[in-house]
């Protein structure tokens, strides 16, 4: 039976087939994938108050803490290399994510100082709006030069931590950045300028990939990938803080 409504009567309806509507169904979209954020921001919100909770009530929160980030990365490992499989991954990384974030934020909140916490959220939101907001009116283009440039400056600064860590453990060495010296607070800043650039990787790979028709499943992890570097900018930020308060 044909409708009579003039609206069902447009071309865009009559000249899609059952076959497109099913396409259009299971493929990426911007909507979509900021639907998947917040789902995951939220998940990561309730698993912060958890480990949170028990640090302000006297339990010690480091096994959930450090499992959190153990398992978190992990699953990003998987996910990194099976994004098919990052429906069912990244709800556990947000979770995952969030007992990390809520137990080392209640332990900067008692060794730094009252508010430390809030501060770093608020830093990181300002962050991410103003990022945003020079992305979507192209103040600042993702080419593929700034892409090598903050991918590359983004792998350097990995294999600093990494370096660093090893050396620390087997050796007498103190890494710099782990002070409160102009250099350490230096370093953070730097640091934190890399990863609010990857949130424009972040926002150019969630665009493409919508424009490219890319599979639903692309939806969560992209979602994943902007909530990685949230995590990331998050806990530079409380870092940073920690280091302006010290005496």
């Amino acid at each position: 039976m044909n409708s009579s409504n003039p609206f069902f009567k447009n071309k865009n309806f009559t000249n899609t087939s059952k076959a497109d509507v099913l396409d259009n169904a299971d493929v990426m979209t911007i909507s979509g994938t900021i639907n998947k954020s917040l789902i995951l921001l939220g998940l990561l919100a309730l698993a912060f108050a958890v480990t949170w909770y028990m640090t302000f009530q006297g339990y010690n929160p480091m096994v959930l803490t450090i499992g959190g980030a153990i398992s978190g990365f992990v699953l990003v490992l998987i996910t990194s290399f099976k994004p098919e499989y990052s429906r069912q991954l990244a709800p556990g990384y947000a979770i995952c994510e969030g007992l990390f974030l809520g137990g080392i934020s209640a332990i900067f909140e008692l060794t730094s100082y009252a508010g430390i916490a809030m501060q770093a959220v608020s830093a990181t939101m300002v962050t991410f709006v103003v990022c945003f907001m020079l992305y979507k009116y192209e103040i600042i283009k993702v080419t593929e030069k700034f892409k090598s440039v903050v991918i590359s400056a983004t792998i350097a600064i990995a294999a600093f931590y990494i370096i660093s860590w090893l050396l620390s453990m087997f050796t007498s060495y103190q890494p710099v950045q782990y002070g409160n010296s102009w250099m350490s607070i230096g370093i953070s800043v730097f640091v934190i300028i890399i990863a609010s650039l990857n949130l424009f990787l972040d926002f150019d790979q969630i665009e493409k990939g919508a424009l490219n028709r890319n599979p639903k499943y692309m939806e969560w992890f992209s979602a994943m990938g902007l909530i990685i570097t949230l995590v990331w900018l998050y806990v530079e930020f409380l870092r940073l803080l920690s280091k302006l308060s010290r005496d």
